[in-house]
């Protein structure tokens, strides 16, 4: 009876334990396959601001874009779902570009690229014609420095930015991309 008691007190713990690690948002296996908000980049909350390398090595900030409506887009060229997901953010860029926005003059999109490998990043933007000009990366792969201050943990992963410089949704894709940009234009 005693092993019966000690047995069900570990297994106690044992769950007490998941839960709480469940409830704070560690993952036991060291990757994540789900976002972690970080502080500051919640919906309505001003985007923080980062400056990355463009592909000819010059530096761009997300304030540069200030005014302008900004899909913050988090990808690398080794993502499966990333790719797939490329055509559905060329075809709403595309479309909506061009618009004139409740708050925001225009629609971009600045891709943010978790690769390493300058050359397959490169690549990767003109293969999937990512038409737009505002691509930056610091070539760290998952320890990019702004997927950690947005909290980024999977991709791809978004942000659509307001022309104040405010996080207006999150996790944009598909169709809800597209739904999301008609219903923000004058």
């Amino acid at each position: 009876m005693k092993v019966f008691k000690i047995g069900a007190a570990i297994a106690a713990v044992t769950v007490a334990g998941l839960m709480i690690s469940a409830q704070s948002g560690t993952e036991q296996t060291g990757k994540a396959s789900y976002d972690i908000a970080a502080e500051g980049t919640n919906i309505g909350d001003m985007a923080p601001d980062f400056e990355q390398m463009m592909p000819d090595g010059s530096t761009m900030k997300l304030s540069d874009l200030r005014g302008q409506l900004v899909l913050i887009d988090f990808w690398a060229s080794w993502c499966g779902p990333c790719r797939r997901e490329n055509p559905n953010v060329v075809k709403a860029y595309q479309e909506y570009k061009d618009k004139k926005y409740k708050n925001g003059n225009g629609f971009t999109v600045f891709s943010v690229s978790l690769d390493q490998d300058k050359g397959r990043w490169i690549k990767a933007i003109e293969t999937d014609k990512l038409d737009w000009e505002y691509h930056v990366s610091d070539l760290q792969g998952w320890s990019n420095a702004a997927a950690a201050k947005y909290g980024v943990r999977s991709i791809p992963a978004s942000f659509l930015v307001d022309g104040d410089g405010r996080i207006i949704a999150k996790n944009l894709r598909g169709a809800t991309l597209e739904a999301t940009l008609s219903k923000l234009i004058k």
